[in-house]
């Protein structure tokens, strides 16, 4: 018995550990450009504020607060994933493997915030994501055309 629950949890964490591996590689291939500042515009989402808040000050972190914005972007940035910008488009192994990874370290963040520590390093991981998601929806959109203006050159100019 005591075997088998040790396979079970080592099992488990070289899962969790190749799966975090597997998500670093996709998020170091960056876009060209920055493509989410319109999309975080245009949605008002807070994840940048977030990172900011993280990587500028000591403070403590309001911790309900960053991880209600955090869920509230993810929400919002997939469905517009799933949903927008190209219908006919479904979500690509990568973003299904990032969704993946999003939950399970927004899982571990609840878990660490229990017990007090590391805290901040999830957080920045989540904001990649969520950085990684606005960039591809954003490029998504700036190829959408409405007459002489890219779809991005609309959003910037509102």
């Amino acid at each position: 018995m005591v075997v088998a629950t040790l396979i079970l949890i080592l099992s488990t964490a070289l899962l969790l550990f190749y799966l975090q591996a597997i998500c670093q590689k996709i998020l170091r291939r960056r876009a060209h450009q920055e493509f989410y500042h319109s999309i975080v515009n245009a949605n008002r989402l807070e994840f940048p504020f977030v990172r900011s808040a993280i990587e500028d000050y000591d403070a403590p972190l309001d911790y309900s607060r960053f991880r209600m914005q955090l869920k509230c972007d993810f929400l919002a940035l997939t469905y517009l994933l799933k949903n927008a910008a190209n219908s006919s488009q479904k979500l690509s192994a990568d973003e299904k493997l990032l969704i993946l990874n999003f939950r399970v370290l927004f899982f571990f963040l609840g878990v660490f915030h229990l017990v007090g520590i590391g805290e901040k390093v999830f957080m920045l991981k989540l904001t990649s994501i969520l950085q990684y998601f606005g960039n591809v929806l954003g490029e998504r959109v700036s190829k959408i055309r409405f007459g002489n203006m890219t779809a991005s050159e609309y959003l910037l100019s509102l």
